[in-house]
């Protein structure tokens, strides 16, 4: 299993929710973190918090919808001379749920789509390569396992398109230190989930983090949350290993 005490992790949607979580998990385990919010004040109570808990921290600002924005968050980093280590994008945007599924506005697919899918990509395509000329990576990414729901499709669709980007990427470092995975929190109750989802936001923990802890060389897995919900990250880890494959295997 990585050890990942002294790594630096940039976690998307860290101010609240799964994102919150995560960030509180790995603090814990002894990464340093970048927290993403929508502005850096929305992290203000999370930094505070992880660093109560020994971790080095810093915020950073943007709303995703805005392609400048993160383009600018990533300079910033860049400024700051922090080596990215591990990437968690964690933050995702659900636009809308159409009953009148036939209309459908094409802004349900433009927003979700910069959001949920070229956001994502964007910081990759910052971070990997990087990750691959110092020989070591972890970057996972939040999908959905929405289907067969037309009243989702623009949130549905930019989560797949996601899956697809995460996946390819994969087969070019497949059997390397550097490793890109994909992960679901399941349906939870988080501003995202609703009130009315049947699981608890902490029954994510610690799944959704799992893929920056493997330590197999195995990309383009789907190592969903709710496989390792009650476990230790240990037990987790290993089955992560031991169970799931990667797709370019089959």
């Amino acid at each position: 299993m990585v050890n990942v005490k002294g790594k630096w992790a940039l976690i998307t949607g860290a101010s609240r929710g799964i994102g919150y979580l995560t960030a509180r998990m790995m603090a814990e385990k002894g990464a340093n973190l970048i927290l993403h919010g929508r502005t850096a004040e929305h992290c203000e109570r999370v930094l505070e918090e992880v660093r109560a808990l020994g971790a080095e921290a810093y915020a950073v600002g943007a709303e995703l919808s805005d392609l400048g924005q993160v383009q600018s968050m990533l300079d910033e980093i860049d400024a700051k001379g922090t080596q990215v280590d591990i990437v968690l994008n964690n933050a995702g945007m659900q636009i809308a749920y159409r009953t009148e599924y036939f209309k459908t506005p094409v802004e349900d697919y433009t927003e979700s789509f910069k959001i949920n899918t070229i956001a994502p990509a964007m910081i990759c395509y910052h971070f990997m390569p990087k990750m691959i000329e110092r020989g070591f990576g972890r970057i996972v990414n939040t999908t959905s396992g929405i289907a067969l729901e037309p009243e989702q499709a623009g949130y549905s669709a930019s989560k797949a398109a996601l899956d697809k980007i995460t996946i390819d990427l994969g087969s070019k470092v497949e059997g390397t230190d550097v490793m890109i995975n994909l992960t679901d929190p399941g349906w939870c109750r988080t501003d995202l989930g609703g009130p009315h989802a049947p699981n608890a936001p902490e029954s994510a923990i610690p799944g959704i983090a799992v893929g920056a802890f493997v330590d197999d060389k195995k990309s383009g897995r789907y190592l969903n949350a709710p496989y390792f919900t009650g476990m230790t990250l240990e037990d987790a880890v290993a089955k992560a290993e031991m169970e799931f494959d990667s797709p370019y295997n089959k």
